[in-house]
């Protein structure tokens, strides 16, 4: 499968793209970074620190630093760490962005691989929606844009209402979900349905000394978070169950269902989806064997 992943790493981004990384049956394209759990420019800099770590010679196109209407938010640092890597001081990565920003890369890149490229998005959407805006063949160029965000029958995680990405930038969402394209949404319904504890990342380091390890140091700030504010021992496995919903949907149960983002007020962010009474290109992941999501992770760094 022919990927672009964009990212704002980001503990779990970090996740996702080592999984990709290694998955023999996704063959990375290139990265694009977003505001979100850090700034675009910390994001572009981790990109490129994991894309070097990993071994990939694939380019990272730097992408919006503000959500297309509302008011931007400060990053989550104290869920990802000032630099995105917990406790990490800021990586030094060797390479540099290409030129051409994230929305244009990716309308180049959709044209190139017409109908076979899937975009998966791990924080806001707010890229897919500029590159949708850029060019009106994007939404039907792209295969499926596959992004993690959202809670469809759950509450929220950044508010009562919201998920983090969908909060983040709603109107940007709304733009991606009615472009025609074929969108898939990976939320709070599954992603925290498995606990990913120490002993977890425990065991990636033991299997995986190179990239287990890292994901070891860096989850240890994150697994406090997860314990001393959300009072849960084990973080979601949120980014990595969007990449594998990629490759493997059969492990999701997944529904054809109408999703509406509110835009402002105290709900903002919140996806509201029913049941669809006319034909729609949204697909939502409502459940799912995660237990074998989570091996199917796990294995791949054995």
């Amino acid at each position: 499968m022919k990927m672009i992943i964009d990212t704002d790493p980001g503990v779990d981004d970090a996740m996702a793209i080592f999984y990709a990384a290694l998955a023999p049956d996704i063959e990375l394209l290139g990265l694009t970074t977003i505001f979100g759990n850090v700034s675009a420019d910390v994001a572009t800099r981790n990109a490129l620190y994991l894309s070097e770590m990993a071994e990939l010679d694939i380019p990272v196109a730097k992408g919006a630093s503000k959500p297309l209407k509302r008011e931007p938010t400060e990053p989550t640092s104290i869920v990802h760490g000032a630099e995105g890597f917990g406790d990490l001081p800021a990586v030094e990565p060797k390479g540099y962005a290409i030129k051409e920003n994230a929305a244009e890369y990716l309308c180049r890149m959709a044209r190139i691989h017409k109908n076979e490229l899937v975009i998966c998005a791990i924080g806001p959407v707010t890229n897919i929606a500029d590159a949708i805006k850029l060019d009106a063949s994007f939404a039907s160029n792209v295969k499926k844009i596959v992004f993690m965000g959202g809670a469809a029958f759950t509450p929220g995680n950044i508010t009562e209402f919201a998920e983090a990405n969908s909060f983040h930038d709603p109107h940007a969402l709304n733009i991606v979900l009615n472009s025609g394209a074929h969108t898939l949404m990976v939320g709070l319904d599954v992603t925290m349905k498995v606990l990913c504890n120490a002993e977890f990342f425990s065991n990636l380091a033991t299997a995986s000394p190179k990239y287990g390890q890292f994901l070891k140091d860096i989850s240890e700030y994150y697994l406090d978070f997860y314990a001393k504010i959300v009072n849960s021992d084990g973080c979601g496995l949120h980014d990595p169950a969007a990449v594998i919903a990629c490759t493997h949907p059969e492990l999701f149960d997944i529904k054809q269902l109408s999703i509406q983002v509110i835009e402002e007020g105290n709900k903002m962010g919140q996806t509201l989806c029913n049941d669809a009474h006319t034909p729609t290109n949204t697909a939502v992941c409502i459940g799912g064997d995660m237990e074998a999501v989570k091996e199917k992770f796990r294995k791949m760094f054995a």
